[in-house]
């Protein structure tokens, strides 16, 4: 699909299930546009890290939405960091970027990120990133609700059981024990959640470009979206 709006494209949207690869994709395709690349799920991610540490019951949806709209969250590109990370997330001055990415967010994330309160502060910062332009943007209702008018919006998927083996490769190498079964149930539990959760189900647009990741290596999809796109983007290609 070739870009066949009159304007060059200022931004992409990618939308997909957890560990399908839309951001490690979403990342490469930033670095070869020069563009900036927002993985909108650390916003939830950080959200629920912080409930966590004040001990606010997950359950308590008042308390929760709250927390989000009080949360002094920062996220800069990452600066040569030599820990792998692609960007660095600050909850009230604290890096918490590698505490993202617990067991215990992963467990508790789709439910912070199903309450409305929730979504709709979240979606009011994101769409303020948006509006910028020249952004990459990561997340599982980018297309549908934060930026409904981007210009290309890809929806990137796999199969549950290779987005299972992603994530336990990922803990594995994080230092964590991973049990490839339990994170598979895992896996299908936060697929059903964010799928039929009331506010901003993940689902792709209309529009969107739908993409298979299980047997793609990152690259060559990213390849694939550059072909997409047949206008010079900030006067790169």
């Amino acid at each position: 699909m070739a870009n066949t709006t009159k304007e060059p494209i200022a931004l992409i949207a990618i939308d997909g299930p957890a560990a399908s690869g839309k951001s490690t994709v979403g990342r490469l395709l930033a670095e070869k546009l020069h563009f900036l690349y927002l993985d909108t799920g650390c916003m939830y991610r950080a959200v629920t890290w912080t409930a966590l540490q004040q001990g606010i019951d997950m359950a308590d949806e008042t308390a929760v939405t709250q927390l989000a709209r009080d949360i002094k969250m920062e996220i800069f590109p990452a600066k040569g960091e030599a820990d792998g990370r692609h960007y660095t997330v600050h909850v009230a001055g604290q890096d918490i970027t590698w505490g993202l990415r617990t067991p215990a967010v992963d467990a508790n994330v789709s439910q912070v990120s199903s309450y409305l309160g929730v979504r709709q502060e979240m979606v009011k910062r994101q769409r303020a990133f948006g509006d910028r332009g020249a952004v990459v943007m990561v997340g599982r209702d980018i297309g549908t609700v934060v930026m409904p008018d981007a210009p290309l919006k890809l929806f990137i998927t796999a199969s549950a059981e290779e987005r299972a083996r992603r994530r336990t490769r990922d803990r594995q190498n994080q230092g964590h024990t991973a049990d490839y079964g339990d994170i598979l149930a895992d896996v299908q539990r936060r697929d059903e959640i964010d799928s039929n959760r009331e506010h901003s189900p993940l689902r792709p647009a209309a529009d969107a470009i739908l993409i298979d990741s299980t047997d793609q290596p990152p690259a060559a999809i990213v390849n694939a979206i550059l072909e997409m796109i047949s206008e010079p983007v900030n006067g790169k290609r």
